[in-house]
């Protein structure tokens, strides 16, 4: 089939080299704009141009999408059979919906209606899902409203992160939307309404990363630490300094004399250990401010914690 290809983080680059792989025609790669990274702000290009260039792939950086006259008859001018739509981080006008003849389709981490928007699979690991999964779906003017073709599900492990499940996810979408598209050209696809029953999965806030130890049990606090890995860390403060979490396990609370958020063992042999509601919570992976990620027990012996103390 005649493809473009519209997607930016390494979760996109996965579908379109597996069209690429399946022998599609990839018309065109339309991508976000390179954008500064790092100390040096240097320019970086994001991983679905990268493949692109190395396959010397036609590649479209518009900086927007909407009432882009130029850019919309670029691709109208290619006559493209489906616009595939993975990842992009832009929402796309009526007049680009309108320009295949088979349609847009969009591969969704989540199995629709649940978690429509823009982070599906970290509310799932923050909400302590035990499922999710993926939804290829024939797009239309809403956020994640179209019909559905072909869903996956998954089961989530107890200490998956969010970075581990956006790799297998990656892998399944990309197959998922390879057999889509087997199924479009030979007009088999399913065409499945989407029931009103749906919930939203909007962009993260750096708010919701502090570590609530009066309200949150101690299992709510381990799926934040999951969810939150690698995107941005939750943290919490220690006389002051703002330390952050990267994995932890729960464990069974003998201690429920002490306040939550209390630290009842902290040595580089045992670990550290905090108390909280419902639990105790056995760090594994820490950062303290202005450092690198390490093992708790190497972060204990450059760092004295005393037992008693209490994070913020």
């Amino acid at each position: 089939m005649k493809i473009v290809f519209m997607g930016t983080p390494d979760f996109a680059q996965k579908s379109l080299e597996a069209l690429y792989n399946a022998g599609h025609e990839i018309l065109a790669v339309v991508t976000n704009i390179d954008k500064p990274k790092g100390r040096g702000m240097k320019l970086v290009e994001s991983p679905v141009k990268e493949y692109a260039k190395s396959k010397n792939l036609t590649i479209f950086q518009p900086e927007k999408v909407r009432k882009n006259i130029e850019f919309i008859e670029q691709i109208k001018k290619l006559e493209p059979d489906v616009i595939c739509v993975v990842a992009y981080g832009k929402i796309l006008p009526s007049e680009i919906l309108e320009i295949p003849k088979l349609g847009c389709i969009n591969v969704h981490a989540s199995l629709l209606p649940k978690y429509r928007g823009a982070a599906p699979i970290q509310w799932a690991v923050l909400n302590g899902d035990k499922t999710t999964g993926v939804t290829t779906m024939y797009m239309d003017v809403g956020m994640d409203t179209g019909d559905m073709i072909l869903k996956q599900e998954v089961e989530i492990g107890e200490n998956e992160t969010t970075g581990e499940l956006w790799d297998r996810l990656a892998i399944i979408g990309a197959d998922l939307l390879v057999k889509t598209l087997d199924q479009i050209e030979k007009g088999t696809a399913p065409r499945i309404k989407q029931s009103d029953d749906f919930t939203m999965a909007p962009m993260l806030n750096k708010e919701i990363s502090k570590i609530d130890w009066k309200e949150k049990t101690a299992q709510q606090i381990k799926n934040l630490v999951r969810g939150l890995n690698p995107i941005m860390g939750a943290y919490s403060y220690l006389n002051g300094k703002k330390i952050k979490f990267w994995k932890v396990e729960v464990e069974e609370d003998t201690n429920s004399n002490q306040e939550n958020g209390t630290v009842i063992k902290a040595n580089d042999k045992d670990g550290l250990y905090i108390k909280a509601k419902d639990g105790i919570l056995k760090i594994i992976e820490i950062q303290g401010e202005n450092a690198k990620r390490m093992n708790a027990n190497d972060f204990l012996r450059g760092n004295k914690i005393e037992i008693g103390q209490k994070f913020e």
